[in-house]
């Protein structure tokens, strides 16, 4: 992910570790009364006078739940303790001495010590100024189906559900500009904070967006379905702020992931989206003693919210990069001076390369890679629309706007509100199990002819296990209301081939209806090639398609037909006949509707 890795609107400079392509450019950062920090958290208020010039932050990492010894080394050492996550023994300690980290190395039961920057810790971080709260403008927008929607069928999806308001989706990101028309009706501030500079700061407004990143993110996770703006990939959860970017610089650095994570699981979010690297270093490479704790620190507090029922889900970045190959980074460290240094496979993109996060590549509009999506077989989990060009992902910006933005930003969001939607009709699922039936359910997509994308079509480095398919995710669990019946399993459909796939229908009294209706999901190119039937259960044919269409792509379209004559339980039929060389498909989902 570089500081190239932004993506939006209009012309402004934007934080370095956003992933959001730069192309076009342009995000922003910005959370409620007071509350007490998580129970996992010990805090060492100190007021503005006690910050010095030359103040650095470090991770002191020791047993979990016994840091009082290293508490006690850190003030014997020059140093004193912003922040202390007990529960998995890391430390966030300031110190302006030059030989704090290698003092601390020393201490007995410390086991590891590394700066988190190479620059100043700001004295905002001592007294931090709330962000600004925009004021709102109305919108005239009216809702509709958008191709970044429709290409994941999230709006086929609102027909099992929108969300269920008990799961939490946490945004950790720049901030949340929670007046937004499309995002206070399903805005959480009881569970909203800022854990830029590393510990919970819980006043009211501290959440807020100090960019305009968050804002966009949180709206293509849920924007609220009130037929105005946009609508969210899951519109009925709830979604909380957990602003971890620091201002003005807008980075994200170690402690501040750690806060967030900890925040995460003390506060039963279900699922968090993490669009962004964690500053200064593009890749923590193991072998450097700093960014070995920066590895550890943030490892140790992602396995803890996960241990809590929190699935991560993160943007891959936006360099265009091989994240299974790597060889160098010219981009780190990014709040000094960057410099090139040689990297291996063994240096991580954190979070998005941490053991059991969901890993999300961008897609351009239609099954396409995004120009500036890194890849890696291995590596990416699952594509999803991040949008690519003048194909921009549309959602929600600070004070009651809207606006496109381009990035792996865009795309890991969509993922986050799927995987909400199938919390929401499944609430017992682990996070393990989450990323599982992801993957289950994503629709497979081949490598195209790049000699960069390797891997078969099942699972590659450019799309992972394929773009995250919302219908299939939550229609496996709990069919739509009413008389519902769906096939998901793939058919493949080859050339001059007459194919089959069956559904079996129970529990339906009678005739099938005279408005039965066919949805039908054929991925195929050409489908002039294609005449496609209904077969009811005693053999008779009603066609649906017949070779028209010419060179159009794929078949997504419910048809009606008067099956008033058929007796409606029995095993019914999708019969798709190929008709012609050179363009071959599959039968990704069909269903009846009775």
């Amino acid at each position: 992910m570089a500081a190239a890795a932004l993506g939006a609107t209009v012309a402004l400079a934007a934080p370095a570790g956003l992933a959001y392509a730069a192309p076009t450019a342009v995000p922003e950062p910005s959370s409620p009364s007071a509350r007490t920090a998580a129970p996992t958290t010990t805090t060492t208020a100190k007021t503005s006078s006690a910050w010095a010039a030359g103040t650095r932050a470090y991770l002191v990492i020791t047993a979990p739940a016994d840091t009082s010894a290293a508490r006690t080394a850190v003030a014997n050492n020059g140093g004193s303790v912003y922040a202390s996550y007990d529960a998995i023994g890391v430390i966030v300690a300031h110190s302006t001495s030059a030989s704090f980290a290698s003092a601390m190395r020393a201490v007995s039961g410390v086991q590891q010590v590394g700066a988190t920057r190479t620059s100043d810790v700001p004295a905002d971080a001592y007294n931090p100024a709330l962000p600004a709260n925009p004021s709102q403008s109305t919108t005239t927008l009216t809702e509709t189906n958008r191709w970044d929607m429709t290409q994941i069928k999230a709006d086929q999806a609102w027909a099992v559900t929108t969300g269920s308001a008990a799961v939490k989706v946490g945004i950790l990101d720049t901030g949340v500009d929670d007046q937004h028309q499309d995002i206070a009706p399903n805005f959480n501030a009881a569970d909203s904070v800022s854990c830029a500079y590393g510990k919970p700061d819980t006043r009211f407004g501290a959440w807020r967006d100090i960019d305009t990143h968050g804002t966009h993110v949180a709206g293509t996770v849920a924007a609220a379905k009130n037929g105005k703006g946009v609508i969210g990939v899951a519109p009925g959860v709830k979604i909380s702020s957990v602003r971890i970017a620091e201002q003005p610089s807008g980075l994200f650095f170690a402690e501040n992931t750690i806060c967030g994570f900890m925040w995460a699981g003390d506060r039963g979010f279900k699922v968090t989206n993490n669009s962004y690297y964690t500053d200064p270093w593009q890749f923590n490479c193991p072998d450097d003693a700093d960014q070995a704790a920066i590895i550890e620190g943030v490892r140790r507090a992602q396995a803890y919210a996960e241990g809590k029922g929190s699935l991560q889900v993160a943007a891959a970045g936006n360099s265009n990069y091989d994240l299974a190959n790597k060889t160098t980074d010219s981009e780190s460290p990014n709040d000094s001076t960057p410099v090139t240094r040689t990297i291996t496979n063994a240096c991580i993109d954190i979070p998005t390369e941490l053991p059991g996060v969901v890993t999300v590549a961008a897609m351009g509009k239609g099954n396409v890679k995004a120009s500036y999506s890194n890849f890696g077989n291995g590596v990416i989990d699952i594509a999803a629309p991040g949008g690519d060009g003048t194909s921009g992902v549309y959602s929600t910006l600070p004070g009651g706007k809207y606006g496109n933005k381009n990035g792996t930003s865009m795309a890991s969001p969509h993922v986050a509100g799927v995987a909400a939607l199938m919390a929401s009709v499944d609430p017992t699922l682990t996070p393990a199990e989450i990323r599982d039936r992801l993957a289950a359910q994503a629709g497979d997509i081949a490598c195209p002819s790049d000699s960069r994308c390797t891997g078969t079509t099942a699972k590659n480095g450019f799309f992972g296990e394929g773009q995250t398919d919302a219908l299939k995710a939550v229609g496996g669990a709990t069919p739509p209301p009413g008389k519902y019946f769906e096939n998901l399993t793939d058919v493949a459909i080859g050339d001059n081939t007459t194919v089959e796939s069956p559904l079996t229908v129970s529990g339906v009294s009678g005739n099938a209806p005279a408005t039965l209706k066919v949805g039908v999901d054929i991925k195929h190119t050409y489908i002039g090639d294609l005449k496609v039937d209904l077969v009811a259960p005693d053999g008779t044919v009603y066609t649906v398609h017949n070779r028209s269409g010419g060179g159009t792509d794929n078949i997504a379209q419910t048809f009606t037909v008067n099956a008033s004559a058929e007796v409606a339980n029995g095993v019914w039929k999708l019969r798709v006949n190929d008709n012609a060389n050179q363009d071959t498909g599959r039968i990704d989902a069909w269903n009846l509707t009775f």
